[in-house]
């Protein structure tokens, strides 16, 4: 390794660690003469006024109580009706852009910013034209962050994250929290977007905005990659110690060198999943490399450094060792908590600002010492060693320990009062966060436990504990947006996971009791002839198809309208038989010329083209058996599901005729859609549409569903096209290249790779919308849309 570089690093992390000394010689001095009570006692007078009623026992009576915030929509509604939602909006806002930003409150330009962010989101947040699906929550679903894409025109750049945020969330391992690594994943992401965002000029143009914004994602993501995979990664049981000191050789290697270090023989497990956050990290960091400029390059590697070297030291921490100083204990959390937020500045190469550099140095062991505090019975049971889980050990033994707890308040006198200038908008945000982190605590561990461990923590400040916990048990107002959010995300993301795992199961349970029933009886008294056919048409059946058609009309059925499953059986036939009889159809050499389908030989390959039209011919006949055999339904429900169900079938053939038809000319995307319709969307219609028949739903309820069936099928298309072009054949079961080869037109060659893929999506978006104007939800086929998009065969 190039020892200027390491001897460089190594003079910078001392310079760090001589100013945070610096500054934890400051707060020491502080907690042991307990000044910062006096100053805070008086703040607290000041700061009540605003949050403790002077008649609380009448207001107990007058006022409603608030609804419970996992009511999300409810609760902001609630906020508005009682006049409380600007005071909560300006302490949210003001909150982020002290924490995320680096801002002081007091400063014009930045309270005026924050004004323009609290209109923006009030008219977000009620809007009784466009409904609660206009409000922020949308940024939480793929289809809401790509209509903002949309609107920036950084389209590509959120469908790269998003397709880079799903090989992550397929990669995280068991010893992980998949909820917890996204979330952190996403929170860089945007706070570094946000950071952008509020280094461009009013006069920027549109054009240079997305640039920039484009810029900022891929770095969010780059940088934000760290949390899951270097962070999560080594502070887990995944690797043992071995591993992890050989896997911290590599980050530090490619800190001080500038350059990723080859993985070379991994001598510890998980092989597969290491080589993938390697080659991932290694893209990021080369991706961050490339983006900064010469004059920030160096203070980049250098924060990064800092960062990553605090952290290591402080994981390394053994809480069986009582000998620890309080600088050993309380200078790699000051280090690690402010660099965190410095890097994610330095990335977007912002030019040098003496403030906010100085703000977030001092801000970083606030946030931390408060999630210290939430965190802390978790981090005792994993043996994690903190300022708090430290401090609850050793306290009767080491005398000389610094309470974590009062270092905590000695922090935010001296932030309200030496870094912010004894500002009363600060003052009334920070004091906000410390009562309000303070009465959520209270809830989480029920009131027992937390008196027992403020008891503990509070033992050499009981006057002021006083104070305090007459603030926690009758203050109001001091609820939090980010942190209302976050609950919804992590309530989100842990849905989303539950409906994505029934997704899966739902898939293999039905599609094996769909195999189960889906061959044709090969009787031994039947003609030669017809023997054949049907050993034909099973050949086409047991090819490893995904059985989408049947499987969508059975969550619809079943799950959606309540019918019985064995009586929806000979529809699921059906719609398979149909599905495969058009799948020989286009196979056939006059067709497409398709040597492989299902991962194995096509029908007229193994036997010949005449066999395979009337093995096709023949499975339409059964399907029309099946359908007229659904005797446990309405009989004119069902005749006119037959009659639909005919209608779909010249429906398919007309599309296959206009694709034939279509060989050789360049069409616009008009005429594909059209094509494409007909071709596929015309079967996730039928699929939809049968089951609704049966249960003679609403008109206005079908309607959603053909428009949801119509973009899923152009979506599908899509895929398919994008899949032809640089899909694995292994995978996908068929060959790749053929949309070329027969000169047709797909929505690559019209619009490209990249317009493809924003097309994909925009008719995902449309899906969703659909969805969502049904009258209950249909979790399925938001995460069949999900799987269209995602998949790789």
């Amino acid at each position: 390794m190039n020892e200027k570089f390491v001897n460089h690093a190594d003079t910078g992390y001392q310079l760090a660690e001589q100013k945070a000394a610096g500054y934890f010689a400051e707060l020491y001095t502080q907690v042991r003469a307990q000044t910062y009570i006096l100053a805070l006692t008086s703040d607290f007078r000041l700061w009540q006024k605003n949050h403790i009623p002077l008649h609380s026992w009448l207001s107990r009576f007058s006022r409603k109580k608030a609804p419970d915030t996992g009511d999300y929509h409810r609760y902001i509604q609630w906020l508005n009706l009682t006049g409380k939602l600007d005071n909560y909006l300006n302490r949210s806002v003001s909150y982020i852009y002290m924490r995320d930003l680096g801002r002081a409150l007091d400063a014009p330009e930045t309270e005026a910013r924050i004004q323009e962010v609290i209109a923006s989101l009030r008219k977000r947040l009620v809007n009784p034209d466009t409904g609660p699906q206009s409000d922020i929550t949308m940024f939480m679903s793929m289809d809401g962050v790509y209509r903002w894409a949309q609107k920036e025109g950084i389209e590509s750049a959120i469908i790269w994250v998003m397709d880079k945020l799903q090989g992550v969330t397929n990669h995280i391992p068991e010893e992980l929290s998949a909820e917890q690594a996204q979330r952190k994943l996403i929170k860089i992401i945007v706070g570094v977007v946000l950071h952008a965002m509020e280094e461009m000029e009013d006069t920027l143009s549109a054009t240079e905005r997305a640039r920039r914004l484009d810029e900022a994602v891929r770095l969010g993501y780059s940088y934000g990659l760290t949390y899951p995979f270097v962070d999560d990664i080594l502070d887990s049981t995944l690797l043992n110690v071995q591993e992890k000191e050989q896997y911290s050789r590599l980050i530090r290697t490619a800190l001080l060198t500038g350059t990723v270090p080859k993985l070379g023989d991994w001598s510890g497990n998980h092989m597969e999943l290491i080589r993938y956050i390697h080659a991932e990290l290694r893209e990021a960091f080369e991706y961050i490399k490339s983006r900064q400029q010469p004059g920030t390059q160096q203070v980049f590697f250098e924060q990064s450094y800092v960062f990553f070297q605090s952290q290591d030291i402080d994981r390394t921490r053994d809480l069986s060792h009582d000998h620890y100083t309080n600088e050993e204990l309380y200078i790699p959390v000051i280090l690690k908590s402010s660099c965190s937020r410095l890097v994610a500045r330095s990335i977007i190469g912002a030019p040098e600002d003496e403030g906010f550099d100085h703000r977030t140095f001092c801000y970083g062991i606030y946030n931390q010492l408060a999630d210290d505090f939430a965190d802390m019975f978790d981090d005792r049971r994993a043996g994690s060693v903190t300022p708090y889980t430290y401090y609850l050990k050793y306290h009767r033994q080491r005398s000389d320990l610094v309470n974590p707890f009062e270092l905590y308040w000695a922090v935010i006198a001296h932030l309200i009062h030496n870094v912010y200038g004894s500002d009363y908008r600060t003052r009334e945000v920070i004091l906000d966060r410390a009562i309000n982190g303070l009465k959520r605590a209270r809830v989480r561990l029920g009131n027992a436990k937390y008196d027992e461990i403020m008891d503990t923590l509070t033992a050499g400040m009981p006057q002021f504990n006083q104070l305090i916990q007459q603030m926690v048990r009758k203050a109001e107002d001091v609820d939090f947006l980010d942190k209302l959010l976050r609950d919804q995300m992590l309530n989100s993301l842990r849905q989303d996971r539950e409906e994505q795992e029934q997704f899966r199961q739902t898939l293999h349970e039905v599609r094996q009791q769909i195999n189960d029933t889906l061959l044709l009886d090969n009787k031994e008294n039947l003609l030669p002839m017809n023997k054949r056919l049907i050993e034909a048409a099973n050949y086409s059946l047991e090819g490893s198809g995904k059985r989408l058609r049947p499987i969508l009309a059975w969550v619809m059925g079943v799950h959606h309208y309540g019918l019985d499953a064995q009586a929806l059986m000979p529809l699921l036939r059906s719609l398979e038989y149909m599905h495969t009889a058009s799948l020989i159809f286009d196979d056939l050499p006059s067709q497409d010329n398709a040597s492989t389908r299902r991962g194995r030989a096509t029908l007229h390959e193994v036997h010949d083209s005449a066999t395979a039209e009337l093995s096709g011919l023949f499975l339409i006949q059964k399907s029309i058996r099946e359908q007229s055999s659904m005797e446990d339904f309405d009989a004119r429900a069902v005749l006119k599901l037959m009659q639909y169900s005919a209608e779909k079938a010249e429906q398919l053939c007309t599309g296959q005729a206009m694709d034939l038809d279509a060989r050789g000319q360049a069409l616009t995307l008009e005429q594909l859609n059209t094509i494409c319709f007909y071709k596929t969307g015309v079967a996730f219609e039928a699929s939809l549409v049968m089951p609704a028949l049966l249960a003679q739903a609403g008109e206005k309820e079908i309607e959603a569903l053909q428009t949801f069936a119509y973009h899923a099928g152009i979506a599908f298309q899509i895929k398919d096209d994008l899949l032809d072009l640089g899909g694995d054949v292994l995978v996908i079961g068929k060959p790749v290249g053929q949309d070329v080869q027969n000169n047709n037109s797909t929505f690559v060659s019209i619009l490209g790779e990249e317009g493809a893929r924003k097309e994909m999506w925009n008719h995902y978006c449309c899906a969703i919308e659909a969805l969502r104007s049904l009258p209950q939800d249909v979790p399925f086929l938001k995460h069949l849309l999900d799987y269209i998009v995602h998949r790789d065969r």
